[in-house]
């Protein structure tokens, strides 16, 4: 049976990656679902990278784009280094790829390029880096960016009143448009939970990698 695995922010552990892969014991049939953010923190962000370039060969892979990997992508594109990025891990990042060829960061550029903002599956579940605003969906979203640094999502359905009845026109209709939402971004650290959260129909993936 098919089965479907998801993986939050990476970070640049590359190491503990491995082990969650080896630990999932998942098979060719499997979907894997990144959540995004593969880069910045630990030190082997390109190293990751071509893991998970070499990892489509034996799944099917879905990767979804962080803001993490913007300002990576937009560095190997040969912009300037974003200094909200530098000072948010961006400096690991680019020691990573010091003893990395042209020709490898021209295939890291062409990953980072082909990333999904979103991805929708046969179950309507919604998966998305950080979140979205409008009350239509994703697809309607005004501003794409909301997809990589969106907190409202996450914060609404988390103080969710349970009070409040799905069918109550009070609802969130945010919440009703997915069977469930699954997200990172935002580090469950930041509420002393070492685990995934879920709110609502939201799981927060980001258990602060």
């Amino acid at each position: 049976m098919k089965k479907t695995f998801v993986i939050g922010d990476i970070h640049g552990g590359l190491k503990a990656l491995q082990q969650l892969l080896q630990r999932m014991q998942g098979t060719p049939q499997d979907r894997l679902i990144f959540i995004g953010d593969y880069v910045d923190g630990w030190p082997d962000s390109a190293a990751t990278i071509a893991y998970l370039i070499d990892l489509e060969k034996s799944y099917e892979c879905i990767f979804i784009k962080g803001n993490h990997d913007v300002w990576c992508e937009e560095w190997l594109a040969g912009g300037p280094p974003d200094e909200t990025w530098l000072s948010h891990g961006g400096r690991s990042t680019i020691k990573s790829y010091e003893t990395c060829t042209s020709e490898v960061k021209d295939q890291h550029l062409l990953f980072f390029r082909r990333m999904h903002n979103y991805f929708i599956d046969e179950e309507n579940r919604l998966f998305i880096h950080a979140g979205f605003s409008s009350m239509q969906g994703p697809a309607h979203e005004h501003y794409t960016s909301n997809f990589k640094w969106d907190r409202t999502l996450w914060e609404m359905a988390l103080t969710m009143d349970k009070r409040i009845a799905r069918d109550s026109s009070l609802y969130p209709k945010r919440l009703l448009l997915f069977k469930e939402i699954y997200i990172g971004h935002t580090p469950t650290l930041n509420y002393d939970v070492e685990l995934p959260m879920k709110g609502c129909n939201v799981w927060n993936l980001d258990t602060g990698a």
